[in-house]
């Protein structure tokens, strides 16, 4: 059938672990560590939890909703939800996340190439981390080639289709990452030492909780490591059953993600504190960045602790199932919504594949380039959760709750109402915050659109992208097909309404 709608995930279990996959990426095994010991430990997990239950999860409900009404990808959802003329909206998240998959598709190669390197015997007592990085980042043949190699990979997974190939991939990536994260979790918090990174992890700094940086940071990490306004759930929701329980399948997915996090801090937390050959090695390795943490800093690490020959491939091996998995999940995104154009599935995986492709070279190429993708695109990521808000808000934030109540057996409460209604103003909070941030770091150059880091650059590429999906609209609207929505809102339909209509409040 069109669209692919024929396709549908075999089990409650398979579209839980297909999201949990999702969700789980490379930014919980580097940078939630990372943040978690710069932020005040328990402090940080406190407010990242209250984050869970006011961001993630409402914004969680609402892409699996949307994805279920309307049986569309991005495009459609948000015409059906939100009406024709603000399908533009389903078309920027869509290119923001593909913006997303074009580097994270290098930076996933770069996982693939370090559990190679490791597997072969690469991580050795006396390896030198930054000479090893710069050698391989220094070469186009690695860097692309490796870049290539999670390309083509997560091309066939998609190609295969959701049961043949999501599915049966993803039920195999999932649970054999997290008992390597748990074999390497234990292995490290039993180390001598290792309770001082423990210490930085678990116990609060309360007087942090009076930070309003820290509660930004916390809900920066979640709205990104957890999926929440990135559409891929919405996409995956397109193939869930007709009863799928909506408010706990996201509940799930949201805690599940940060119980990961949690599990990729012993094991980072504890390692750097148990084998740091200096007193300031770990405080130094953890202001080092994602990058520097995990591919220079680590890399020394693990090769100075004992069984390094099998603890090393199992670390990168874990980073790359985490990177390939949530890479698989973008490119299906595009997939679906290029099926809903009328490409069949395998046509769409291999125009997505070969995108992804050309359009991660400049990444592959330059790590600038690369910083400034992550920097615009990442951030754009709060713009697609404030759409998201919007396009239920439009619809009806009661009349979604309703919905969700439906088929879930855990009932949400008006906690969830006031949450969606307060999303945008968690955006601003959140969004201003990163532009002020990007005002006092570049003073002189942050309204500079050639600058890597700055406001200017942002607004740059967002209001190209903006103009283009607006010029589209009309395009996009009328040629992405029909979903169930849309023919029960045709003319003529019986008890029909049109998208984004309020049914009257009969209580």
């Amino acid at each position: 059938m069109e669209g692919g709608r024929t396709e549908e995930w075999g089990s409650r279990l398979a579209i839980i672990v297909a999201a949990v996959s999702m969700a789980v990426g490379t930014g919980n095994i580097w940078r939630f560590p990372r943040v978690a010991a710069e932020w005040g430990g328990g402090a940080f997990l406190i407010a990242v939890t209250v984050a869970l239950v006011v961001w993630a999860v409402p914004l969680l409900m609402c892409e699996f909703l949307m994805g279920m009404r309307s049986r569309l990808g991005n495009v459609g959802a948000f015409r059906d939800f939100m009406g024709p003329r603000n399908t533009w909206a389903g078309a920027f998240m869509a290119f923001v996340t593909v913006g997303i998959m074009c580097y994270y598709a290098v930076v996933a190669g770069w996982c693939i190439r370090y559990f190679v390197a490791a597997a072969a015997g690469g991580v050795q007592p006396g390896i030198d981390g930054q000479a090893f990085w710069d050698d391989f980042i220094g070469n186009p043949v690695q860097t692309v080639g490796f870049h290539a190699a999670a390309v083509l990979f997560s091309t066939w997974v998609v190609f295969r289709g959701i049961e043949g190939g999501l599915e049966r991939v993803l039920k195999v990536f999932l649970p054999a990452l997290l008992a390597i994260l748990l074999i390497l979790a234990f292995r490290a918090v039993t180390l001598p030492g290792a309770e001082e990174g423990l210490r930085y992890l678990f116990v609060p700094e309360w007087e942090r909780l009076w930070s309003g940086r820290l509660w930004l940071e916390a809900f920066t990490q979640v709205a990104w490591s957890t999926g929440a306004g990135w559409g891929l759930m919405m996409v995956y929701a397109v193939y869930a059953r007709e009863e799928e329980d909506v408010a706990v399948n996201s509940g799930i997915i949201a805690f599940s993600d940060v119980l990961v996090g949690f599990l990729a801090s012993a094991l980072i937390l504890g390692t750097l504190f148990a084998v740091a050959p200096t007193a300031g090695f770990a405080e130094e390795a953890l202001a080092a960045g994602n990058v520097g943490l995990t591919f220079i800093y680590v890399v020394e690490l693990l090769a100075t602790m004992p069984g390094a020959w099998i603890l090393a491939p199992l670390f990168f091996l874990a980073l790359a199932l985490a990177g390939v998995s949530s890479l698989i999940a973008m490119f299906e995104l595009g997939t679906t919504n290029l099926m809903n154009f009328g490409v069949d599935r395998r046509r769409a995986a291999v125009l997505v594949g070969i995108a992804a492709f050309l359009f991660g070279i400049p990444s592959a190429l330059s790590i600038t380039f690369l910083d400034n993708q992550d920097w615009v695109w990442g951030v754009g990521l709060l713009i697609s959760g404030l759409l998201t808000a919007l396009a239920v808000m439009k619809y009806g934030v009661e009349r979604a709750r309703s919905e969700i109540n439906e088929t879930s057996d855990l009932k949400v409460g008006r906690w969830w109402s006031v949450c969606v209604r307060l999303i945008p103003v968690f955006f601003v909070v959140v969004f201003g915050w990163w532009v002020y941030q990007s005002v006092v770091d570049h003073p002189d150059t942050w309204w500079n659109p050639l600058e890597t880091f700055s406001t200017g650059t942002m607004l740059l590429q967002w209001g190209i992208l903006l103009a283009i999906v607006l010029a589209l609209n009309n395009f996009f609207a009328t040629r992405v097909r029909e979903g169930p929505m849309t023919r029960r809102a045709a003319p003529g339909a019986q008890g029909s309404s049109p998208p984004g209509a309020e049914p009257p409040d009969t209580r």
